[in-house]
């Protein structure tokens, strides 16, 4: 099977963006009093806070979708104040993923990769996608995670790993 690669960045992102659906569960069912303040929130002050965390997230495998199907990096707005903003880029998010079916040989292709003040990489696909997209894909959703553990959301490592929940054996 020749885009096997290619479905096998697709589950990954995808099964890491459910477990982001759950933690938005979490925020709305523990932070029930204010559940819009928590888009705020920060591990630091030089850090982004929560809402823009999940942008980020998303960012990650919508353009994974995007370069695969040929078109250029198109980041979300990274304002976030709301569930169902978030839920929004989130589904979107997972629609666009879904939608790709390109074969592995464009993860041999080189791409170039700009990123903020004129400075920009060129990466094959393969470098693109685990040297740049999956770290910041993990960076993102592992501060998000954070910041929900920081304000008090009583979630745990099997939060983080809702992938692994099926495999779990008695």
């Amino acid at each position: 099977m020749e885009n096997q690669q290619i479905v096998a960045i697709q589950n990954i992102f995808s099964s890491r963006l459910d477990t982001l659906s759950h933690l938005l569960n979490v925020v709305e069912n523990h932070f029930t009093d204010d559940v819009e303040s928590i888009f705020g929130r920060r591990i630091a002050p030089d850090m982004l806070p929560f809402g823009t965390q999940i942008v980020f997230t998303c960012n990650q495998p919508r353009n994974f979708a995007l370069w695969c199907l040929g078109q250029p990096a198109n980041n979300l707005n990274p304002e976030v104040g709301s569930l169902e903003d978030a839920r929004g880029h989130l589904s979107s998010t997972q629609e666009l993923l879904a939608s790709i079916n390109v074969t592995d040989r464009q993860l041999a292709a080189i791409s170039r990769i700009d990123l903020a003040q004129g400075r920009y990489l060129e990466l094959s696909g393969c470098s693109y996608v685990d040297d740049f997209l999956m770290p910041n894909f993990y960076f993102h959703l592992t501060t998000a995670y954070d910041i929900l553990r920081m304000a008090g959301a009583p979630i745990g490592k099997h939060d983080f790993m809702m992938h692994l929940v099926h495999l779990i054996k008695h």
